[in-house]
């Protein structure tokens, strides 16, 4: 079985998993149903009709509400992935991974392989299995980095099919099936990148669940999870950047920029955790530093909770979420001012050999400069201490109350204790100190205190997939290099040519390697009356197969021919007839590898706008993985060095 792979592990994510595909396929079912119901209600004129059907299409929009709930519900079983440290840490958000069906490649592959390649199609389905369970392992990754590795090798493994398979003129008719991961709903279409960006997708939610799970109590904990969200962040990204028109809501650029935002919100709470690890010393600055921290993380989830809540957004993130950021956000903006007020409250007042520090970073502390004394008498006097420290607890408690009360209105969240609890804790902590630094006779007013300056001492990253560290091998190797032999070539069929040394030998030059190529052919010689061509390419000595040969492997195949001759098969590439075609093409290899791969890039683009499918999930990234391996001239390189004549 695959490594990485887990599809019996009866773990709660995989019963998760059973749930949420039933879920999709009754969703499924239902907008089947719905979309019956809508044609029957615009085709008939018959009142009585259009009654029933108006109730069943009523009945079905609240039985597709209802499933959506119950996916959300499921969506939000944040602790199902959150770790079993005893110590509380606040949930994070995970995502579910997109669900797919089952795919048949069996029958297209080697009818492809046949009419393409002219190779018999049964003799490679032992690798077009190997490709299939390669596929059906990837639907169930194991939540670490095997699972990880396993995406990416799949992932990796589709750049050779696209090479091999998908012409840019014609599409092979399998149509790939995507579950969306936030709606449920399916949707499908036979652009190859479509199922490219939903691995993608799904590397970037494993990363999540992998970071959800970590036990941030510990610093090893952290910085996993710190790398994991920042991992997640960079995959989201690199799908919103390379790819575009996807045909499901959770992969349109408006999500996938919330996704990314979310991300980076979850890396800044775990470097504001680790910062409280690491502050082991109560001083003033070190508590200043804290707030600052804190009042970041207030920042971007606020930014999130923006995009969360925007009209073409809102409708489809669940609802939880959005609580659950809007949550947070309250949440740190009272620590912000909870640990002000620590600062003031509880170091000693600064002597003048701290003051030239303290009032340094005091100056830049708040938004606003508080009402009162100069910042020197302020510091150094500790009635003025108390005072600015109670007008921020009195911030913090303000913001305690209101996270606690927007966690009440989301019944998902009111069962989550662990966030409950956290939250009373906090509420209680500020709570106490207050009524410790209250004196009785206090007859002032306690003022307004001024927001808290976010700054923070680690960034976080945004960490793209890195594809080369999983290395693979084209599985459809057999069929010849990729440089000849790709599904955007055309060649004729393999001719068998039978020749006989003449006294300068076959009468021909040969160039390059694998498979190695005509150059020059000399008239009047053996090869040009057996009707060899330059451009010609050999990919067979005496029945034994060449496309892979290095140049020196067939000069010693020709070279050992006896009297009887030797028989070659050669193909010529549809296009590159004659010597003056070759050469042209040779001459702009050399002279604009850039501009060959950018007219090809325009090619590809015209021929999938004009393919079928009208929302086409476009890849034309400049960093997508084809321009870096291009092989697109025609390979005429080593141009001169290795040409002999035989």
């Amino acid at each position: 079985s695959q490594q990485g792979c887990d599809p019996f592990a009866q773990t709660q994510r995989s019963k998760l998993q059973h749930r949420r595909a039933r879920i999709n396929q009754q969703i499924n079912k239902e907008m089947r149903m719905r979309a019956g119901a809508e044609n029957l209600f615009r085709a008939t004129s018959n009142h009585k009709v259009k009654e029933t059907v108006a109730l069943e299409l009523s009945y079905v929009n609240s039985n597709l509400q209802l499933l959506k709930e119950e996916l959300e519900e499921l969506n939000s079983s944040m602790d199902v992935y959150q770790n079993d440290s005893e110590s509380i840490s606040v949930p994070m958000i995970p995502l579910g991974l997109k669900e797919t069906k089952e795919l048949d490649l069996l029958v297209p592959l080697k009818d492809l392989i046949s009419e393409h390649y002219g190779e018999e199609g049964i003799l490679f389905e032992k690798e077009i299995k190997e490709f299939m369970e390669l596929r059906q392992a990837m639907r169930t990754p194991s939540r670490n980095e095997a699972g990880l590795e396993l995406l990416m090798e799949y992932y990796n493994q589709l750049y050779f099919l696209d090479s091999r398979f998908f012409p840019p003129t014609k599409s092979l008719g399998v149509f790939f099936h995507w579950y969306d991961s936030l709606t449920g709903v399916p949707s499908h279409q036979r652009a190859l990148a479509f199922e490219k960006g939903s691995v993608l997708f799904n590397i970037g939610a494993l990363h999540t669940q992998i970071g959800a799970r970590q036990d941030r109590a510990s610093l090893p904990g952290l910085n996993q999870a710190i790398d994991a969200f920042q991992k997640a962040a960079g995959a989201f990204n690199y799908l919103k950047e390379n790819f575009s028109n996807a045909p499901s809501l959770d992969m349109s650029a408006a999500s996938l920029n919330m996704l990314v935002r979310l991300m980076v919100a979850q890396v800044q709470e775990c470097v504001f955790e680790k910062m409280t690890l690491l502050c082991t010393q109560h001083d003033f600055l070190s508590r200043l530093q804290l707030a600052q921290e804190a009042a970041r993380v207030e920042d971007v989830y606020s930014l999130v909770h923006q995009t969360m809540t925007q009209a073409h957004v809102k409708d489809y993130v669940p609802f939880s979420w959005t609580t659950m950021v809007h949550v947070k956000s309250e949440h740190f903006k009272a620590l912000s001012h909870y640990f002000a007020a620590i600062a003031l409250c509880d170091c000693p007042a600064a002597s003048d050999a701290e003051l030239p520090d303290q009032e340094k970073a005091f100056i830049q502390f708040h938004v606003t400069m508080p009402d009162g004394p100069s910042l020197r008498v302020l510091l150094q006097d500790p009635e003025e201490r108390r005072k600015l420290g109670k007008a921020h607890l009195k911030k913090a408690i303000m913001k305690h109350e209101e996270a606690m009360r927007i966690h009440g209105l989301c019944k998902i969240l009111r069962k989550m204790d662990i966030l409950q609890e956290v939250l009373s804790f906090a509420h209680k902590r500020s709570l106490s100190k207050y009524s410790e630094i209250d004196h009785e006779e206090d007859f002032f007013e306690t003022g307004d205190a001024p927001d808290i300056h976010p700054k923070t001492l680690q960034k976080p990253e945004i960490k793209s997939p890195n594809f080369s560290q999983v290395k693979v091998t084209d599985l459809f190797h057999r069929l010849g290099p990729l440089s000849v032999f790709s599904a955007k070539n055309k060649w004729y069929p393999v001719r068998r040519v039978h020749l006989m040394r003449g006294e300068n030998g076959f009468g021909f030059t040969l160039r390059g390697d694998s498979p190695v190529l005509i150059a020059g052919v000399i008239p009047g010689g053996c090869a040009a009356e057996a009707g060899l061509k330059e451009g010609n390419y050999i990919i067979s000595v005496n029945g034994k197969d060449c496309k892979w040969s290095k140049h020196a492997e067939v000069v010693q195949l020709l070279k050992s021919t006896g009297e009887e001759g030797v028989e070659i098969g050669v193909i010529t590439l549809q296009g590159s007839e004659g010597p003056k075609a070759a050469d042209k093409k040779a001459a702009a290899a050399m002279s604009s590898g850039s501009g060959l791969q950018k007219s090809n890039k325009e090619n590809n683009r015209k021929s999938l706008m004009n393919s079928k499918s009208a929302s086409t999930l476009l890849v034309w990234s400049k960093k997508s993985k084809r321009s870096k391996k291009s092989t697109y001239g025609v390979p005429f390189t080593a141009v001169g060095d290795n040409e002999a004549m035989y």
